[in-house]
Formats: C-alpha cells, sequence, structure tokens
C-alpha cells in the first residue's frame, strides 16, 4: 500500500519565540517552542507527533515532547482574549504566524541551519531594550497588555523600557474598555508570574501607566500619592513604597509568588486612611484585611496566597515590634500563623514582612533581627511536646495548659537573650 502523498511545499521547522530571544540574550531556554510551516495535522500525526492543541493544531515531538504548532493566522471575531478565529494550513508563512505575536522580540525565529529569520526588528530592539509591539492588531487582545508588564518586571534590570507607541497602543486598550474583559484567572495567572520575576515594580510602572492598574487593581492604584510619615518612609508616596517593597520581596525570595502576592497585599489599607488623619495610618493593618479578601476573591487566587496575605497584612507590624511583644502575644501571632506545625509558613510570612522593613529608600539592606527572633522563639515553643506533661500525670485539658505555660516560658527564655 502506498503512503499518502502530500501537495503542499515541503516541511519547515522553525524554533521560535522565548527560546530565541533568550539565548540572544545570554539568559537560560527554559522552554523550547517551534513553528511547522507547509505541513498537515495529518502530516505531522504519520510522523509520530501527538495532537494536543484544542483551539488549533499543536503537536508533542515523539521523542523531545517539545510543543510543535503549525503555522497559523488569527482573526479577531469579539471582544476579549477568547474572540479570535484561527486558520491554519500549509500556505500559511512564518512571516505570517510571526505577525500575530505580542512584542518583536518574541517574533525572532530560527531555522533548523541556524539562521535567523526576523521580519519585525525584534534583533534590533533586543540590543535597543525595547519592548515594542508587532504590529496593530496588538490591541485585538488584552492579555497582550498585561504580559508587557510582565516582561518589563523580568527585563527591567536590563534596562529594557516600553515603546512610546506601544504604551499609547495599551492606553488605547483602557480607555476602549478592552482591558474590561480580561477574565481574573488570566489576570492571576499573568501577575503572578510578574510577582516572581526580578523586578515587580516594573509590572506596575507600566499598569499605572496605560491606565490598567486602576481597572485591574484599584486597590492598588489608590496607594500612589499617599503620603506617609517621612522619618519612617523617606519615599514618603505609599505606592513608591509598594513599588520598592515589591522589589525587595523579589530579593529576598527571588521566584517566589507567595511572598509576591503577601508583600502585593500588606499595605492596602493605607489607601483608606482619612484625609485628616494623613500621614499616620493607625489601624491601617486591620483596615487593609477587606481589601485583601476582596481582591483575592476577585482573582480567584489559590487558598494558601489568600490566607497569608491576610496575615501579613494584618500582623505585619507585630513581626516587625516582636521583641516589644510580650511572649503570650508572640505564641499567639504563631498560633494564627500555624506555624508551629508548618515553620515554612513563617518563613513566608516573615519574607514579607522584611520585604516591608527594607521597602523604604535608603534601607534595601536592613537587617531583620525581629524575624529571627520570632523563627527562635517558634522553635523553642514547638519543642515544647505532650509527652513530659502526660509522664506527669496530667490528663484532657490541664496537658494543653501546661503545654501553653511551658511555650510561653520557652518564648520568654528566647526573648531574654536576644535583648
Amino acid at each position: 500500500m502506498k503512503g499518502p502523498k502530500w501537495q503542499n511545499a515541503p516541511m519547515r521547522i522553525y524554533l521560535v519565540g522565548g527560546a530565541v530571544r533568550d539565548r540572544l540574550l545570554g539568559r537560560p531556554v527554559v522552554d523550547r517552542d517551534h513553528v511547522v510551516v507547509g505541513a498537515r495535522p495529518e502530516e505531522m500525526v504519520a510522523r509520530g507527533y501527538r495532537p494536543v492543541g484544542k483551539d488549533f493544531p499543536v503537536f508533542l515531538h515523539p521523542e523531545s515532547g517539545e510543543e510543535y504548532a503549525l503555522a497559523r493566522t488569527e482573526r479577531k471575531t469579539g471582544r476579549g482574549y477568547h474572540g479570535f478565529a484561527f486558520h491554519a494550513d500549509p500556505g500559511v508563512t512564518l512571516e505570517q504566524d510571526l505577525a500575530r505575536r505580542d512584542l518583536t522580540i518574541n517574533a525572532i525565529a530560527q531555522g533548523e541551519d541556524g539562521a535567523l529569520v526576523d521580519p519585525y526588528g525584534g534583533v534590533r530592539d533586543l540590543e535597543a531594550r525595547v519592548l515594542r509591539h508587532v504590529s496593530p492588531a496588538f490591541v485585538e487582545d488584552p492579555v497582550r497588555l498585561l504580559r508587557v508588564a510582565r516582561f518589563a518586571a523580568r527585563f527591567a534590570p536590563l534596562g529594557f523600557t516600553v515603546a512610546p507607541e506601544t504604551m499609547t497602543l495599551m492606553q488605547r486598550m483602557v480607555a476602549e474598555g478592552e482591558v474590561d474583559h480580561l477574565v481574573p484567572e488570566r489576570v492571576w495567572a499573568e501577575t503572578r508570574r510578574a510577582l516572581a520575576e526580578a523586578q515587580p515594580s516594573a509590572f506596575l510602572r507600566v499598569l499605572r501607566g496605560s491606565g490598567a492598574l486602576a481597572v485591574l487593581f484599584p486597590e492598588v492604584d489608590a496607594l500612589y500619592g499617599v503620603p506617609q510619615r517621612p522619618e519612617f518612609h523617606p519615599e514618603i508616596d505609599t505606592g513608591m513604597h509598594m513599588e520598592l517593597v515589591l522589589d525587595a520581596a523579589a530579593a529576598i525570595a527571588p521566584g517566589d509568588d507567595l511572598v509576591g502576592y503577601c508583600a502585593f497585599c500588606h499595605d492596602l489599607g493605607k489607601a483608606l486612611t482619612p484625609a485628616e488623619a494623613l500621614p499616620r495610618h493607625i489601624g491601617h493593618e486591620h483596615a487593609g484585611v477587606p481589601c485583601v479578601r476582596a481582591l483575592s476573591a476577585r482573582l480567584k487566587v489559590p487558598t494558601e496566597h489568600a490566607t497569608l496575605a491576610e496575615h501579613v497584612c494584618r500582623e505585619h507590624l507585630n513581626a516587625h515590634r516582636a521583641l516589644e511583644l510580650r511572649p503570650e502575644t508572640v505564641l499567639r501571632l504563631l498560633g494564627a500563623l500555624d506555624a508551629l506545625r508548618r515553620p515554612a509558613r513563617l518563613d513566608t510570612f516573615l519574607a514579607a514582612c522584611w520585604a516591608d522593613k527594607r521597602g523604604r529608600l535608603g534601607h534595601d539592606r536592613d537587617p531583620y533581627p525581629a524575624g529571627d527572633y520570632l523563627r527562635r522563639a517558634c522553635a523553642a515553643a514547638a519543642a515544647v511536646t505532650a509527652g513530659a506533661f502526660v509522664a506527669e500525670g496530667l490528663a484532657g485539658p490541664a496537658i494543653g495548659e501546661a503545654m501553653e505555660k511551658a511555650r510561653i516560658a520557652a518564648i520568654a527564655q528566647v526573648k531574654a537573650g536576644s535583648i
């Protein structure tokens, strides 16, 4: 039996997107994606590729497992990022496929011979450190606005900035309501990744510059222009403080979006301070809790993110003054965090609190002795177990009462050695 005869041009495969971009920047290549030109789905299957795409033909290599997508074009059919129709056939060219991508630096391809295909000036923009849209079709997908902000957070340490004409398009997307159609899952997915990047403050600045911060994160946008006491916050502006805290969190816990989200939420209550009370923010830690809950619910963040962000919002001032707290208050704080059973939770909590301390002009290298004390206090309290009290003949509630007293005494001993 003869095999099928394909009437299209020979199949050509190109490495595309982030793999090409990161190689040119000298960064580690994590994911390798490919575009296949001049092929049909049945040809890919005949070669052993496994189909996985639902909206358009994407295949997994039979050996490497890397993604291979047929070259395609897309056409806007409705609002939001779902409003697209895709077209893939052997006649779609590489240049047409690259044209639908968001940024020029992501629209570079590399052939199997190593030669670059760069129809939209991506290499030039890499050298100039510019994030620039590929075509006016950029405005058709609101997720691209979030992606640009996320790439700004990733590449800001390398000196990348958003091209003025791209920022203009992003402002247009906000003004025309395109951003309003973003679903919470996509907003959170991009935000989560941005909070784990090297300089998350750039994410906020790009969103704010486009007007999207006020739409997507009004609780955070409201912090800008709110003053703080300069003797504690030389940066004065609470929005600037938020930017500094996010970058401090990224330095303290690189790649940890849980710490990043806790930092993102820690001071939301300051936007609610009455004007006549400024620049003091008495009680902001409690006032911010409902804001954190609302934000976490709206973004549909994971339960652990929502829970720990609320703890950081409510308790970060207690963490800062831990050495001034009574041992029983420290034990209650540790209990609220479930830190005796889950010490990793305490580490996350303290990383975000330390970021708050460091997120002030001129304080980016400050140590955090309160955090060291709380870790030692937690270890001392956790070392108190029920066994000794059972051996003494105690039972029922008496065991719990004795353990609590012993843990308070253990924390008091740690405190005495820390002062």
